[in-house]
């Protein structure tokens, strides 16, 4: 047997709420359209106002009897071109040992010769290098030897943007 599908009742409280909203949005426009439109009135145009502005007219005339200002001197200005810092930098310090970056760990040689091709593809040159442990062979994908860890960071964060993510950067053995 078949059962009939029962007609589903009509959202109503869906359909109140979107009008509630849909007219709250359009009384909002109306009301910010009048709102303000006319200019404010004048100031000038109220007797208080005069009365209030009068014992201010005494305090600038008060004003005027003060001494002028001096001209201001700085002598930062003439001596700043003038003046220099002695920095003392040390030297970096060279490893003695050089460093590798390894980009990838494949089970297949397949594998490993694709990212060696993508990281050509960047201007720089990787080897793949067949390594044996007690759970298989592994193919790893590494650049280098680099004399120092600065130049093997520049060489990642330029695989990085080409999106070679992961690359780890080690003292070569």
């Amino acid at each position: 047997m078949k059962k009939k599908a029962v007609a589903q009742p009509l959202p109503w409280f869906r359909i109140l709420l979107a009008l509630a909203i849909i007219g709250a949005f359009a009384y909002g426009l109306w009301f910010l359209s009048t709102s303000n439109t006319s200019k404010p009135e004048p100031l000038a145009d109220k007797p208080e106002s005069v009365k209030a502005i009068s014992p201010k007219t005494n305090e600038l005339e008060d004003q005027s009897s003060l001494p002028v200002l001096e001209e201001e001197q700085w002598e930062f200005i003439e001596s700043l071109p003038n003046y220099s810092v002695e920095v003392d930098i040390e030297e970096q310090q060279v490893s003695q040992r050089p460093y590798l970056m390894q980009c990838g760990s494949f089970r297949t040689e397949a594998q490993a010769e694709k990212l060696k091709a993508e990281i050509a593809f960047q201007g720089m040159e990787a080897q793949v290098l067949e390594s044996k442990g007690k759970n298989g062979i592994w193919y790893r994908v590494v650049l280098g030897p680099f004399d120092r860890k600065r130049e093997a960071e520049k060489g990642r964060h330029q695989l990085r943007r080409a999106n070679i993510n992961n690359c780890k950067i080690w003292f070569w053995n």
